[in-house]
C-alpha cells in the first residue's frame, strides 16, 4: 500500500512539474487517534510542510481545517463513533487548497503542531481536538461506595501524641523523607508542541519553565524536585505517569503552552486538573487490568484483591486524589492571577491523560497562548518565566503547608 502511494506522489509530482503549474503538497494519509474519551487526535501525512488554518462554525456546527496548496490522494478515514464528531469531508477550495470539514456534535478547542519525517516518513500535521467544556458527572454512580466515602469522610480520624524530649524530636526530623514533586515538561524531540508565529516551540518554553521551576523546589528545605524530562527527547505519556510513579512522587504538575491559532488575541493561563469522566474511565481501566497491574494504589498492589474490595480501594484512592488536586490546583490558579492574566476565572477540568495516576495529586499549567504574538514574546523571556515559575511554586508552597504528607519533614515540622 505504502509503495502504491509513493508511485502515485510521484507521479502526480510528475505531471504537475511538466505542466508547468506550482508544485502541490500532497495528503496521502489521515490517521485518527482517540487518546481520551472526548479527545480526538487527527495526524495528516503530507508530502511538505505547508500552511494552514483552523477555525470553528457554531451554525451549522462544524471544524474547517483548510490546508494551502494541498491535494488529497486516498480518500480520509471514517471518524469512529465519537461524542465529538460524526462526520468528516474533504473538497477542493480556490482550485488549489483543500478543505477538510467535521461535523460536530459539541463545541470543541483544537491545537496544532507541525512533525518533521523521521526516515522515510512523510511531514505530519497534528490537530488535537477535545471539548470545549467538560461535563461534570460524579465520580461513581453507586451508591454503596457514596456512601461509604460519606461514612469514612465524617468520622474524624484519631490521631495520638506522646510527648518527647527536645533530642528525640531532632533526631525523628533527621529520619523524615522529603516531598517528591515531578515536574513534567510537555511535549520534546520529534513532538515540538505548539507554534508561535516567529517559531518558538512549546516543547523548549515548557522545559524552560520546569527547569526554572526545579530550581525552585530543589531550594525549599523538606522538598525534592523530578524532573520528567529534562532535555530535547520525546516520552509518551503513559511513560511520563510511570516514571512519577516509579519516584514514588507525592505531586505530579505537567506544564504546556496553549495555542488557539483561529484567533491570535487569545491569551491567558490556565490550570487544569482531571475531570470526572476521565477518572471514571481509568477505573474502569484499572480494574480491568488489575491481575497484570504492578502499579500500587496508594502502597496496596491490586492483583490479590476481589473484584469488589479492589473497587472500594481503588474509588477511595481516586476520590481522595481528585480533591487535593483540586485544592492544589486552586493554589496555583490563585498564585498564577497575581502574575499573569488567567485564560478563565477558575481551574479546567480535562481528561489529560497525564492527569490520570490514581494516586497523585496532578495538574496542567497551560502557561500561555503561544499563539498570540505578544505572550509568545514574554514565555521566551527567561525573567517571565522566572516568574510564572514562582507562582507555581506559591501555590505548592501553600498547599504542603496546609495538608504536609505523613512521614516528612514538612509535616513534621
Amino acid at each position: 500500500m505504502k509503495l502504491k502511494v509513493r508511485f502515485l506522489t510521484f507521479f502526480l509530482l510528475l505531471t504537475f512539474s511538466l505542466s508547468g503549474l506550482a508544485k502541490p503538497v500532497f495528503l496521502t494519509d489521515m490517521q485518527i487517534w482517540k487518546p481520551a474519551e472526548l479527545q480526538i487526535r487527527l495526524v495528516f501525512s503530507l508530502s511538505a510542510r505547508i500552511t494552514h488554518n483552523i477555525f470553528s462554525l457554531s451554525s451549522p456546527l462544524r471544524l474547517v481545517i483548510d490546508l494551502k496548496n494541498t491535494k488529497l490522494v486516498n480518500k480520509l478515514a471514517h471518524i469512529p463513533a465519537s461524542p465529538l464528531i460524526h462526520n468528516i469531508r474533504s473538497a477542493s477550495r480556490h482550485e488549489n487548497d483543500l478543505r477538510v470539514v467535521l461535523d460536530l456534535n459539541e463545541p470543541v478547542r483544537t491545537k496544532s503542531f507541525f512533525l518533521n519525517p523521521e526516515r522515510d516518513e512523510s511531514y505530519r500535521l497534528v490537530v488535537d481536538i477535545s471539548m470545549l467544556r467538560q461535563p461534570e458527572t460524579t465520580l461513581s454512580s453507586n451508591t454503596f461506595f457514596s456512601k461509604l466515602k460519606e461514612q469514612i469522610l465524617q468520622k474524624p480520624l484519631e490521631v495520638k501524641i506522646h510527648q518527647k524530649s527536645q533530642p528525640s524530636i531532632s533526631e525523628l526530623a533527621a529520619h523524615q523523607r522529603d516531598v517528591i514533586i515531578a515536574i513534567d515538561a510537555g511535549h520534546g524531540g520529534i513532538d515540538s508542541g505548539a507554534l508561535g508565529p516567529t517559531g518558538l516551540q512549546e516543547k523548549n518554553v515548557a522545559l524552560a519553565i520546569s527547569k526554572q521551576l526545579a530550581t525552585l523546589v530543589a531550594a525549599e528545605q523538606g522538598m525534592k524536585a523530578v524532573l520528567i524530562r529534562n532535555g530535547d527527547y520525546f516520552i509518551k505519556l503513559h511513560k511520563r505517569v510511570e516514571l512519577a510513579r516509579r519516584y514514588q512522587t507525592d505531586l505530579f504538575i505537567s506544564i504546556h503552552a496553549d495555542a488557539y491559532p483561529e484567533d491570535i488575541n487569545v491569551q491567558g493561563t490556565s490550570v487544569y486538573m482531571l475531570s470526572r469522566r476521565g477518572a471514571s474511565s481509568e477505573q474502569a481501566k484499572w480494574l480491568a487490568e488489575k491481575e497484570n497491574a504492578a502499579d500500587l494504589i496508594g502502597g496496596v498492589t491490586l492483583n490479590d484483591k476481589d473484584d469488589l474490595l479492589a473497587q472500594v480501594l481503588l474509588d477511595l484512592s481516586q476520590f481522595i486524589t481528585l480533591e487535593t488536586s483540586t485544592y492544589i490546583a486552586q493554589q496555583v490558579f490563585k498564585a498564577l492571577q497575581k502574575v499573569s492574566k488567567t485564560h478563565s476565572n477558575r481551574v479546567q477540568r480535562a481528561g489529560f491523560l497525564v492527569l490520570r495516576a490514581p494516586d497523585i495529586p496532578s495538574i496542567l499549567v497551560e502557561t500561555g497562548f503561544i499563539s498570540n504574538p505578544r505572550e509568545e514574546e514574554k514565555l521566551s523571556d527567561p525573567n517571565y518565566q522566572r516568574r510564572l515559575a514562582g507562582a507555581i511554586m506559591k501555590g505548592i508552597r501553600k498547599y504542603f503547608a496546609d495538608y504536609p504528607p505523613p512521614g516528612t519533614l514538612l509535616a513534621h515540622r
